[in-house]
């Protein structure tokens, strides 16, 4: 008979919309709903309401939601403003620099990890908050302009068409660069005084703090979120790259952190070699949380599945 029970329980556990991954909001709401619907029948049997609360909180914990169907309805038919409610911020992806997509299917740079819009600090996308940036940063009004980056990494010899496709790849001479700055710091690992360093920022690195979050890394600072990367690798790129360009590109210093993250993000999507070592796959995937999933074009270390990249498919399209 334990054993039974047991296997009820596992069958009714789904980890897709629990622990980590649970959405608190959602939660919250079935809980709200659970006592609405527990005090309706506690009016004509108070065991009876007792007994559904019960088991709403049970199938709750163990399943994420009590209404059947809460994730698929949501994801399929809430708008943008209601998922804001929920904290499920619409993914902030803007693409902006490498044109079109080409024959490889590669996306457009975007910027949607480096500087992330949601902690509102040092981003280009929409809606940020410009007095942080700031703040935290040292802006030059006579920046260079890198406003189409395809044609930036082209004039610096940064990318060149390919040799054996239609696509852009990086120059041997740049990537063996890069590599240079990625190998010690993929031993060594990033720390708070190096990411700070990489994008400028103009400010005590003693001030930022650079956190682990699942496979994530984000520094933050006294005035909010100051970067967000996808992975460990992600982050080991783009300091490495902006080490880089400081001998490569003349004016690099001259950029505000803001730019800065718009390059390397940009830059990253080139890398045919994890920095943590073996091949990179690029291939569309699914994202989902418990209210929301979209499609995106993701490029992936193979031996890791660290992530270096990823941009909504519809931005792509579009």
């Amino acid at each position: 008979m334990p054993e039974m029970q047991l296997d009820v329980v596992d069958d009714l556990k789904q980890p897709e919309y629990t622990g980590e991954n649970r959405c608190e909001p959602c939660t919250v709401l079935n809980l709200v709903i659970a006592a609405v619907v527990g005090s309706v029948i506690a009016r004509k049997s108070r065991l009876g309401g007792v007994l559904a609360v019960g088991v709403s909180i049970a199938l709750i914990y163990l399943r994420g939601y009590l209404v059947p169907g809460t994730p698929t309805l949501t994801k399929r038919y809430l708008p943008p403003e209601v998922l804001r409610w929920f904290g499920k911020e619409p993914d902030p992806a803007v693409a902006s620099g490498l044109g079109t997509v080409d024959s490889t299917d590669r996306p457009a740079a975007g910027r949607e990890t480096t500087f992330d819009e949601a902690d509102a600090v040092a981003s280009t996308d929409t809606d940020t908050d410009t007095d942080a940036v700031a703040d935290a940063s040292t802006v030059d009004a006579d920046e260079p302009d890198v406003a189409d980056l395809e044609t930036f990494f082209l004039d610096h010899d940064v990318l060149e068409p390919c040799a054996d496709r239609d696509d852009l790849c990086l120059t041997d001479e740049f990537e063996t660069a890069w590599f240079d700055e990625i190998d010690p710091l993929a031993e060594s690992g990033v720390d708070v005084d190096a990411a700070v360093d990489a994008f400028g920022f103009d400010a005590d690195p003693d001030e930022f703090e650079l956190e682990t979050r699942g496979e994530s890394r984000a520094l933050l600072s006294s005035a909010g979120g100051a970067g967000r990367w996808p992975s460990r690798a992600a982050l080991i790129a783009d300091v490495a790259a902006s080490r880089a360009l400081e001998t490569w590109i003349d004016d690099w210093d001259a950029f505000d952190p803001e730019t800065k993250g718009e390059v390397l993000n940009g830059l990253r999507m080139f890398l045919e070699t994890c920095p943590s070592g073996g091949d990179v796959r690029m291939g569309e995937e699914v994202v989902e949380s418990c209210c929301t999933s979209h499609e995106v074009v993701a490029v992936t270390c193979e031996e890791t599945g660290e992530r270096l990249f990823e941009q909504r498919l519809t931005d792509v399209d579009a």
